[in-house]
C-alpha cells in the first residue's frame, strides 16, 4: 500500500508540509482546490501552484479528493452537459501535475453528515458523531449552521453549493433513486473516456453514512450497490474509493469482505473505524480494532492478502491533546492512525515471510 495524507492547503490547514513529512511512510498529499466551486474549471496555474509546493516538500499529488460533481449532473438538469465538459478539462489540467487518481461522490446535496463535531469520547478526546434520531427530526438547515460553524471551510459544505440548498430540496423531490442511478451512469460515459485517456482512475466514494437523509436519494451504499456500479463499465478507469468508516457505519455491510471481493478495482482506500450503538448513532474512534466496530485488523489483512498497491489514507481521526483543527482532520490521531496500519501491515508481511521460509525448509 502507498500512504498519502489528506492536506488542505497552504494557509487553509492546521497541518502543515513539514510536519507531514515527520510521519513515516506518508509519500503523497491528498489534494483539491478547495475554493474552487463545483462546476468549475481548476485553472492550470493553480493546479501548478500547489505542485510546486508539494514537490518542495518531497510529496507527489497522485491523489485528487475530491472534484466535487456539480448539483446539475446529479439532478439530470439540462445544464448538466456544460459542468460535464468543465469536469472533463479539469481532469485534463489535474493530469498535468501527476494526478492517478480522482476521487469523488454522487451523494445529493450533503456530502457526509454528522451531528456532533465534537463529541467527547471517554478518554477525554473529541470526535466526529452521528446521532440518528436528531437527523429523523432536525431541520437541514439547522445541520448546515452546526456544521459549518467552524473558522476551515468544510469539504462537501462550501459556501457556494448551500446557497442554493432550498432549489436542490426542492428539485430532488422528483427525484428518485433510478433517476439517480440514471444521471450517474450518464456521467460516467461522457467522463471516464477522458479519464481513460489521461491514465487516471476515477474512483467513487461511498455514501456517508450509507442511507437516505432528509429523506434524499443514495446509491452507493452496500455491496449490491459497488457490484451495480461496476457494472456500468469495464474501463480500467472505473474504480472505487473504499471507505472503511462510511460503509462500515453499517453493521450489514462486511467491510473486509467487500475488499477481497473488488480488491482489484479499489484505487484509494480510507482507512478508519466507527463504534456502533444499537440505536444507530456512531462515533468515529482510533484506529485500534477494538475501540470500535469495524475490524481494522482484518480491514488491512484482507488489502495485504490481495496484494494491494493502490493510495491508502487514514481516515477521519479523534481531536487529542487539545489541538484546534479542522473536525476530523488533525495531525495527532492521524499520524497515530498511520502508524497503527504500517504495524499491522508489517506483521502480515513478516508472517507472509516466516511461512514462506518455513515452507521452503519444508521436507
Amino acid at each position: 500500500m502507498r500512504m498519502t495524507f489528506r492536506w488542505y492547503g497552504e494557509g487553509n490547514d492546521s497541518v502543515t508540509a513539514e510536519q507531514i513529512k515527520q510521519i513515516p511512510g506518508v509519500e503523497g498529499l491528498v489534494w483539491a482546490l478547495h475554493d474552487q466551486p463545483a462546476g468549475n474549471v481548476w485553472p492550470l496555474e493553480d493546479i501548478m501552484r500547489v505542485k510546486k509546493y508539494a514537490d518542495t516538500h518531497g510529496f507527489h499529488l497522485h491523489v485528487v479528493e475530491s472534484i466535487n460533481v456539480h448539483e446539475d449532473i446529479k439532478l439530470g438538469a439540462d445544464t448538466r452537459d456544460r459542468y460535464i465538459d468543465n469536469y472533463k478539462q479539469t481532469l485534463k489540467n489535474v493530469a498535468q501535475a501527476g494526478a492517478r487518481v480522482v476521487c469523488f461522490n454522487f451523494m445529493p446535496v450533503f456530502d457526509w453528515t454528522r451531528t456532533d463535531l465534537f463529541k467527547q469520547l471517554e478518554d477525554g478526546s473529541t470526535a466526529l458523531f452521528y446521532e440518528k434520531g436528531k437527523v429523523d427530526r432536525m431541520d437541514p438547515y439547522e445541520l448546515i449552521e452546526q456544521t459549518t460553524d467552524s473558522e476551515f471551510t468544510m469539504p462537501g459544505w462550501e459556501p457556494e453549493r448551500l446557497k442554493t440548498i432550498e432549489h436542490s430540496l426542492r428539485a430532488y423531490e422528483q427525484v428518485s433513486e433510478e433517476d439517480l442511478w440514471a444521471n450517474l451512469h450518464y456521467f460516467l460515459e461522457r467522463v471516464l473516456p477522458v479519464a481513460e485517456e489521461e491514465n487516471i482512475k476515477l474512483a467513487i466514494h461511498p455514501d456517508d453514512p450509507p442511507w437516505s437523509v432528509f429523506g434524499l436519494p443514495r446509491i452507493i451504499n452496500s455491496e449490491e450497490a459497488i457490484e451495480r456500479y461496476l457494472a456500468i463499465s469495464d474501463s480500467p478507469s472505473h474504480c472505487l474509493t473504499l471507505c472503511s468508516g462510511s460503509l462500515g457505519s453499517n453493521p450489514a455491510n462486511d467491510v473486509p469482505a467487500i475488499i477481497r471481493r473488488f480488491h482489484n478495482r479499489i484505487a484509494f482506500a480510507h482507512i478508519r473505524n466507527v463504534r456502533i450503538y444499537e440505536n444507530g448513532d456512531f462515533i468515529e474512534t482510533s484506529h485500534r480494532t477494538k475501540d470500535g466496530s469495524v475490524p481494522i485488523d482484518d480491514v488491512v489483512r484482507a488489502y495485504h492478502e490481495s496484494g494491494f498497491t493502490g493510495y491508502v489514507r487514514p481516515d477521519h481521526g479523534r481531536h487529542l491533546w487539545n489541538e484546534q483543527c479542522r473536525p476530523g482532520y488533525g495531525l495527532y490521531d492521524r499520524a497515530l492512525g498511520i502508524m497503527h496500519l504500517w504495524g499491522l501491515w508489517d506483521a502480515y508481511e513478516l508472517v507472509e515471510k516466516t511461512n514462506q521460509e518455513a515452507k521452503s525448509h519444508a521436507p
